[in-house]
């Protein structure tokens, strides 16, 4: 059998693609090397621990307003603009008033009917009664009379005059007994539809009370002289035009502009340490120069989320204000806070780029030979673009600033 020879062509050919998968490999071995990988070598030191949080301004006390009455709905009708400078006795909030009126015009009406129908009954009860008064008059008159001329005597009188003399005292006095009894019936049947007509009259004034106050409680005027802060709901919405509201429902606040206060939410992974007494700084958004030296006077005891269906908790904290000014401070104005944690003296701590999640696990990339290898670690507390790592680490280890 006679060996087939490559011609030099095909040679050519088969030595163009071994050179080009070699370099190939050897670009993409380039472009994964240990040495193109930003690495950061893990010391210990101070951990300076301060956080960010942001909030807004807002008064240590205010006077709420509410829709004032008791079991009613309202629909507003006009209200004043968020921030609105008002006087002692100024409106606030004004309700609609045509459900209110129409409902007056109602009750006042149906009271005017009773009223009438109280007089109709009264006439014609009277006069039925007047009549049924006569008759009883009568019939008692006519029995005096069958009484008095009664055949009795056997020696004057007839047996059968006799007896029909019985038979009309007996039916005199059966007309009399008729007609006092029905004069008796009618006067009650008489109290009876006057009470009713009583029923019907005090519902129609409950009506028109219950309209009256309606009335009043339509307008919401301020207590005291100050600014207009509109109640906010859970999305952040204040109270609308033509939105329906109840009794008591909170519409808008009059603080007291003395003392101003922030409130802050923390993120619950930065909040460690977080407590009463603990130093910060707060910047007021319209005048980003001028820090405002602050302290942490309360926390919140529980984080929860600040968004509806976002899961991520924040804790809540107020901030008592080092200095206060009127004249640029109001209510409601969004601020930036730096809370002073604390120091950590001795500590291992990695930038937050340098901590990634694999499956389900907190892990660093630490340098091992010519690679990385996947570190699980335990992270502790976190500042600004720093989280200290507990477990996991050791100082002098070399981890990957990104995904290697």
């Amino acid at each position: 059998m006679t060996a087939i020879v490559p011609s030099r062509a095909r040679l050519g050919v088969l030595a163009g693609l071994v050179l080009a998968g070699a370099i190939g490999v050897v670009s993409f071995r380039t472009a994964t090397r240990p040495a193109d990988v930003p690495v950061l070598k893990v010391q210990r030191g101070p951990f300076d621990r301060k956080v960010q949080a942001e909030g807004v301004l807002k008064a240590e006390k205010a006077t709420p307003l509410s829709a004032t009455g008791q079991d009613m709905t309202f629909k507003i009708g006009w209200i004043a603009e968020d921030g609105a400078r008002v006087k002692k006795g100024d409106v606030v909030v004004r309700f609609d008033p045509s459900e209110t009126e129409k409902a007056l015009q109602v009750g006042e009406a149906d009271q005017a009917t009773a009223g009438k129908k109280v007089v109709k009954e009264g006439a014609e009860s009277g006069a039925v009664i007047a009549n049924l008064g006569r008759d009883a008059e009568h019939a008692r008159r006519e029995l005096e009379t069958a009484r008095t001329f009664q055949s009795k005597d056997p020696e004057l009188f007839s047996r059968h005059e006799i007896i029909e003399a019985d038979i009309d005292v007996d039916l005199a006095g059966q007309r009399e007994e008729y007609a006092r009894k029905t004069r008796t019936v009618r006067q009650g049947l008489s109290r009876s539809n006057l009470d009713l007509l009583a029923i019907e009259g005090r519902k129609a004034g409950l009506k028109i009370g219950k309209a009256r106050k309606e009335m009043a409680a339509l307008e919401v005027r301020a207590p005291h002289d100050g600014i207009v802060v509109l109640q906010r709901d859970w999305k952040g919405d204040t109270p609308q035009i033509g939105q329906t509201v109840w009794s008591g429902y909170p519409l808008a606040e009059i603080p007291d502009l003395s003392k101003l206060q922030a409130e802050v939410f923390v993120l619950e992974a930065d909040a460690g340490g977080l407590a009463a007494g603990k130093a910060a700084s707060v910047i007021v958004e319209s005048r980003p120069g001028a820090p405002v030296p602050a302290k942490v006077a309360k926390v919140d005891a529980l984080a929860k989320p600040r968004i509806r269906g976002v899961p991520v908790q924040y804790f809540g904290a107020t901030l008592d204000l080092g200095k206060q000014d009127p004249e640029t401070m109001k209510p409601g104005q969004r601020v930036v806070a730096l809370l002073d944690l604390g120091e950590e003296k001795s500590v291992l701590s990695v930038p937050r780029q340098a901590v990634f999640e694999k499956d389900g696990r907190k892990v660093v990339y630490r340098k091992a030979g010519r690679g990385f290898a996947p570190v699980e670690v335990t992270l502790g507390a976190s500042a600004f673009g720093r989280v200290i790592v507990t477990t996991g680490l050791a100082e002098g280890d070399v981890i990957a600033l990104s995904n290697p």
